[in-house]
């Protein structure tokens, strides 16, 4: 079930492509794990989605007694065994999922901020701990890039996200007002508003990695560079778009060119 690296699939892949290979392969199982959580959340159609991620958190429960009871779960237990990853990595990541399947918007950008913890700075927490980096500096990192990332997430998938109910930006704005008023002054303030949330995490974020060695933050910077550029090709549109806007292979190369010089020079 976690045999495919999801994160190839993703801007995550240039960061990961400079690790060792056995870096490569844990992060693949653990964003494998992500992917595989998220899918259950939000693809149409699943069958009883709260009882598939409650079978995943059995399954970690297992994995953490030296007991997995799936090929995946090994694979994951070899993973945690040589990287010392910790379990909230997985079980707070769950708890984000759940509440995918129930809460469909966030009134403020605290109350969101519980959200992004589980779903995205949680996630950066294991690929620390993958890397190597830990301590609470590590931690302050994660909570930045993680932040920003999944904010430049939700501006980006606005619209696709209200296609489904769902309404990640804080406010009273509802999925239904968002569609059939894509260029409204409200949404358009909202938009800005988390967009410059994210600018002041990224901001936050690259001077935290200069505190650690250049190298091991390599896959940070590419992280970082690939999801703050697409953010500021978002902002650059106006906020006018109704579908998701992406970087192309170019320009996530360029990108991936720019950390690899920063991190040299």
């Amino acid at each position: 079930m976690i045999s495919t690296p999801a994160y190839k699939k993703s801007s995550f892949g240039p960061a990961f492509f400079f690790l060792k290979r056995r870096q490569r392969r844990a992060l693949a199982d653990y964003y494998a794990f992500c992917r595989l959580a998220d899918d259950i959340a939000d693809e149409p159609n699943q069958p009883n989605p709260e009882a598939q991620l409650n079978a995943l958190a059995q399954e970690i429960q297992y994995i953490y007694i030296n007991a997995p009871q799936t090929p995946w779960g090994e694979d994951l237990l070899k993973d945690i065994q040589q990287f010392d990853i910790s379990k909230d990595r997985f079980t707070l990541l769950l708890e984000g999922m759940q509440a995918d399947l129930s809460k469909k918007s966030y009134s403020t950008f605290e109350e969101l901020d519980w959200y992004l913890y589980r779903v995205a700075v949680i996630v950066g927490k294991a690929t620390l701990d993958i890397l190597g980096v830990r301590g609470p500096q590590a931690d302050k990192l994660a909570l930045a890039l993680g932040t920003a990332v999944q904010l430049t997430n939700i501006v980006r998938d606005v619209y696709e996200d209200a296609k489904t109910g769902r309404v990640y930006l804080p406010g009273s704005l509802t999925a239904l007002e968002i569609l059939q008023n894509p260029q409204s002054d409200s949404l358009y303030a909202l938009l800005s508003q988390t967009t410059a949330r994210a600018e002041e995490n990224y901001r936050r974020a690259f001077q935290l990695m200069d505190e650690f060695w250049p190298v091991t933050m390599l896959p940070c910077r590419i992280m970082g560079y690939v999801y703050q550029k697409n953010l500021a090709k978002i902002k650059k549109s106006g906020f006018s778009f109704t579908q998701s806007i992406k970087l192309n292979k170019s320009e996530k190369l360029q990108m991936v060119g720019y950390a690899i010089i920063k991190t040299l020079f």
